[in-house]
């Protein structure tokens, strides 16, 4: 037995039989990786137990639940080139539809068997590492509704719920998003910045095809006037996801930078990868390759940009340019 793993496994993550997903995990990867098994607890998470490992000198780190513990330990092995495994056994399992594994439990655990990595972009969001990305205004207010009783009774119809109860309280705010390049100032209802960001996460897919190794955050702007707009730019960045072109529609904006903050009045709840993290502002910079991930090969291209057409748009330039306002 050549190589050998720390196995960090949640045993409530997903619907399942943990004990039975365990065993089964066990059976494909136990032949040819030595594991070291880790179980997550309410008060121990994978963050933690990720971190441990990296201390401990772990020649690769695999996780087994739902995207809060698929994102806590990858946060850990940012920068360190750690090869780091995924099973998904969640509601979403976003962390794994985002970057192209696939999300049961043989297929994963082949994917990790057959050894091939890809280094892929991280994050950090106000001082803290990000893998997937951080929601603010409409998707944050969603993931608050989604509660973990919901999710067990519901599954991912949890988050349609609890994105059409939502609804009922749409409001809109005043946005400023800095890059390195301009200051734009609008008014929205919702702004992502994304990482990375499987279909499921529509209102992230402005572009719809976020590249997870460019070095690049893609920013999407959703501005519909009212509740039935916001309906209809969903469906449309769904759509677009589906299949795979960039929306189209006036209410709807993306942009790609290296570096983000977005300021809002007022303030905003924010959520970053999948779980609730105070409000706004928020400073996000993208980390090039930053994790070093087992996951098939995939080429996927997004476009640069589209504003135009977005209500009470003004584009700043900085660096001395020509103010223009659009």
């Amino acid at each position: 037995m050549s190589r050998s793993a720390c196995l960090i496994f949640n045993p409530v993550a997903g619907q399942g039989d943990p004990d039975q997903d365990l065993s089964k995990i066990l059976e494909i990867l136990g032949s040819e990786i030595d594991l070291d098994i880790c179980r997550t607890t309410e008060e121990v998470g994978a963050d933690q137990l990720a971190a441990e490992a990296v201390e401990r000198g772990a020649e690769m780190i695999i996780a087994s639940g739902g995207d809060g513990t698929l994102s806590a330990a990858a946060e850990a092995l940012v920068s360190t080139g750690i090869p780091f495994g995924v099973i998904s056994r969640g509601t979403a399992n976003a962390f794994a539809t985002a970057l192209g594994i696939p999300d049961t439990i043989e297929a994963a655990c082949q994917t990790i068997l057959q050894g091939f990595t890809r280094d892929v972009d991280a994050a950090c969001c106000n001082g803290k590492p990000m893998v997937l990305l951080a929601g603010i205004g409409f998707e944050a207010e969603t993931v608050e509704r989604a509660n973990r009783d919901a999710k067990n009774r519901f599954g991912m119809l949890a988050y349609v719920l609890a994105g059409l109860q939502q609804l009922r309280n749409f409001s809109k705010f005043n946005v400023e998003i800095e890059t390195d390049e301009k200051l734009i100032q609008v008014t929205a209802a919702s702004v992502t910045v994304a990482n990375a960001a499987p279909p499921t996460s529509v209102l992230a897919q402005g572009p719809a095809g976020i590249v997870v190794d460019d070095g690049l955050l893609d920013v999407t702007v959703v501005a519909p006037a009212n509740v039935a707009g916001a309906i209809a730019a969903s469906y449309h960045l769904l759509q677009s996801a589906l299949n795979e072109n960039p929306a189209e529609r006036p209410d709807i904006g993306y942009l790609r930078a290296r570096k983000v903050k977005v300021t809002t009045d007022p303030p905003q709840k924010v959520v970053v990868d999948g779980e609730l993290a105070g409000n706004t502002p928020v400073e996000v910079e993208c980390i090039p390759g930053g994790l070093k991930i087992l996951v098939p090969e995939t080429e996927i291209e997004a476009p640069n940009e589209q504003l135009e057409g977005l209500p009470d748009l003004e584009v700043i330039p900085k660096k001395g340019e020509i103010q223009e306002k659009v």
